[in-house]
């Protein structure tokens, strides 16, 4: 049985906002590793202390709403 759409859409979401935590943690895990890898960008040190600050006191944002009605109007493309 094929499902639709909405269906779809609801099984997303609803595995998506399961995982959200998840997801979160990891990007706080990996904010090392970007300053790591950003550290051997060829910038110098005030653009590379710069970024540094940004990512220590960035959030990871997650709005499933946003992407449940994003996702739904592509498919309808």
């Amino acid at each position: 049985m094929v499902r639709t759409l909405e269906e779809m859409v609801s099984k997303g979401y609803t595995k998506a906002t399961a995982k959200a935590p998840r997801i979160s943690a990891s990007w706080e895990a990996a904010k090392g590793r970007m300053k790591d890898g950003y550290g051997k960008m060829p910038f110098g040190p005030t653009r590379k202390a710069n970024y540094n600050a940004a990512v220590d006191v960035a959030k990871h944002y997650q709005d499933w709403d946003k992407w449940r009605t994003n996702y739904a109007a592509k498919m309808r493309e």
